[in-house]
């Protein structure tokens, strides 16, 4: 079964991180958000991924076609116009008749799509949210899904869509985004997919709903934090240092350079980072980063980075250097 990821987003709101890397890339529990996602696809049988690529896609492709086997088919989104557009651009690639999921390739999912993939229908994953105003909403009625909408300005529904779709058959899905192009029907400017969806429930298809309890949003540095701790609490105990302390959950690399430091809890150690008298918790700190003589916390360390001096909290990017004190 193929699985359609995009990932062309630009990730405004990580920066400086994304300035050289995409959103996808960044480390999050050991692995690039896109490894996570990547995962779960081939745990449920996925074969084949459609992968939308847009700002830096030379570097996805690159990472993906070295960290798995499956089939890839890279889809160049150069202008951005919403997700449904994102989704049109790979009709050549998809047969009318096959049933087809689409999972969004920046948010970590905790969910078993096997049982997904055999609905007898399509169906959406859906978590209630406090605040619906900012995403696709379902509306529920008689067991299936009655009406979607994209981000009411009136709250209609608690039920956010989450960015998990399964489509039994893709055809009548690129027939629906394709009238919406054709006709300029857009949401808040863009081509929204949730938009092409509720055409398809108003023509008569039944879409069923599913639970995600677990889902990790890694868009702004608090919220990767956040789900790098979640995250690292399923991971396995860690190696010991000698002359260190280890406190879980933490991932550090194999390759990763530990001395007279105090690691943990809720930290990444990239690939041949190397931390050097210092305390580093609630923390990511990216490969090849080099961190001494200081105390971190609630901080994201960019590949490359080199940073010592005083206790701080803070944000750098790939290949910064900075000594405080």
């Amino acid at each position: 079964m193929k699985a359609i990821i995009p990932v062309a987003g630009v990730g405004t709101r990580l920066r400086p991180h994304t300035f050289s890397h995409p959103k996808v890339l960044l480390n999050v529990a050991g692995k690039p958000i896109i490894g996570h996602i990547m995962d779960k696809l081939i745990d449920a049988g996925i074969d084949e991924a459609i992968v939308i690529v847009g700002y830096l896609g030379n570097m996805v492709e690159d990472w993906l076609k070295a960290h798995y086997k499956i089939k890839f088919t890279f889809v160049n989104q150069p202008e951005r116009l919403g997700l449904a557009h994102a989704i049109w651009m790979c009709r050549p690639y998809v047969t009318p008749d096959e049933p087809l999921l689409i999972i969004l390739g920046d948010t970590i999912f905790d969910v078993d799509l096997n049982p997904v993939l055999k609905s007898p229908h399509s169906t959406l994953g859906v978590k209630e949210v406090e605040d619906p105003r900012r995403f696709g909403v379902a509306v529920m009625g008689e067991g299936k899904i009655a009406k979607l909408v994209e981000k009411p300005d009136t709250p209609i529904s608690n039920l956010a869509i989450v960015g998990l779709y399964f489509l039994l058959h893709a055809g009548p899905l690129f027939e629906r985004i394709e009238h919406l192009i054709d006709e300029n029907i857009t949401t808040k400017g863009e081509y929204q997919l949730t938009d092409a969806l509720e055409l398809m429930i108003e023509d008569g298809e039944t879409f069923t709903a599913f639970p995600v309890q677990g889902w990790y949003d890694c868009g702004k540095p608090e919220t990767l934090l956040s789900t790098n701790e979640i995250l690292l609490q399923k991971q396995p105990s860690a190696r010991q240092f000698h002359g260190c302390i280890i406190n879980e959950p933490v991932f550090i690399a194999d390759t990763a350079t530990i001395e007279n430091s105090i690691i943990g809890p809720n930290t990444t150690i990239g690939w041949q980072a190397v931390i050097k008298d210092a305390i580093v918790e609630n923390s990511i700190v990216g490969n090849y980063a080099r961190v001494s003589q200081i105390m971190l916390d609630h901080s994201i360390i960019g590949n490359n980075a080199v940073i010592s001096g005083n206790p701080q909290s803070v944000n750098i990017g790939d290949y910064s250097e900075i000594r405080v004190g």
